[in-house]
């Protein structure tokens, strides 16, 4: 076995990443200025943009579902700026090492630099995002600080009832930070498979489209309970549990907005965790090497 083709090596390469900190997060915030050059708010346009989309989905599907407007667009706001922090490692991942080709020629970097790079800007675009969620809860606080429904606004008897806001709202802190240890991976693994392979991106591209309609983002899952407005598809909400986007977006959603975490989205999101770093740790085994010669 080559000596480059190890474990070893593979562990070395995410270990001598993380010591890079400062390059990476030099790298990341420099790739958000960029962005930005010439702009008068700068990183701020991330927010508005957000903040826009989010106000007039929520209005309009507020009315298509005939939903509470005060609960759902706290519901909305933060599922999609938790999706946008998702897909953003996801299709971005995809392009981190092509789009580095350049540093990975010239200097002597490991891998993981890259993919931290990238997680590491998301994240910066998550902090700006987050600021829209803070702004939805503290606008419409006193009808999250309390058991509510989505429909109604308040708690009924033949459907979901949210415990509110409280303490375990802190949950939302470490499951960021799991998600962004996930999102590491995700960079290196289609990272790397998509240098081999450039029709992979595209195939992925597609994918992402159509779990963003299948995750429940810009419509509640509580419509397919009892007593929900489409309770006779109520069939559907098995299979969309086992869209595994769906659950990395309830561990953070959820606590944001005041909703109770299924231990299953727990555990769920825990063993994809443990099978996605398996799955890196390989690629980097067998592949590491082999990525400037194919960029």
């Amino acid at each position: 076995m080559s000596d480059s083709r190890t474990f070893g090596r593979a562990f070395g390469d995410i270990k001598e990443g993380l010591r890079q900190r400062e390059l990476w997060s030099h790298l990341g915030w420099q790739d958000i200025k960029q962005r930005y050059r010439r702009s008068v708010i700068g990183p701020f346009w991330i927010t508005i943009s957000q903040g826009v989309i989010a106000l007039g989905l929520g209005l309009l599907y507020s009315q298509l579902f005939n939903m509470h407007i005060q609960t759902f667009l706290p519901y909305i706001s933060a599922g999609f700026i938790v999706w946008a922090f998702i897909s953003g490692c996801l299709t971005e991942g995809m392009e981190t090492f092509i789009a580095n080709e350049g540093l990975i020629k010239q200097i002597q970097a490991p891998l993981t630099v890259y993919a931290l790079r990238t997680v590491w800007r998301q994240t910066l675009m998550f902090a700006h995002n987050l600021i829209v969620i803070v702004i939805v809860v503290a606008v419409f606080f006193g009808s999250l600080n309390h058991g509510y429904g989505l429909s109604e606004g308040v708690c009924t008897g033949d459907g979901i009832c949210h415990p509110g806001l409280g303490w375990y709202s802190l949950t939302a802190i470490p499951a960021f930070f799991l998600l962004a240890f996930n999102g590491v991976w995700v960079t290196l693994l289609l990272g790397i498979i998509s240098t081999r392979y450039r029709d992979i991106p595209q195939v992925i591209n597609s994918l992402i489209q159509l779990l963003f309609y299948l995750t429940p983002i810009v419509w509640p899952i509580d419509q397919l309970t009892a007593g929900g407005a489409r309770h006779s598809v109520s069939w559907a909400e098995p299979i969309i549990k086992l869209n595994p986007i769906y659950h990395f977006v309830q561990i953070l959603r959820a606590p944001l907005i005041g909703q109770a975490v299924s231990p299953w989205s727990w555990v769920a999101v825990g063993g994809i965790t443990i099978v996605g770093w398996l799955l890196a740790l390989v690629a980097m085994r067998n592949y590491r090497a082999r990525v400037s010669y194919w960029v």
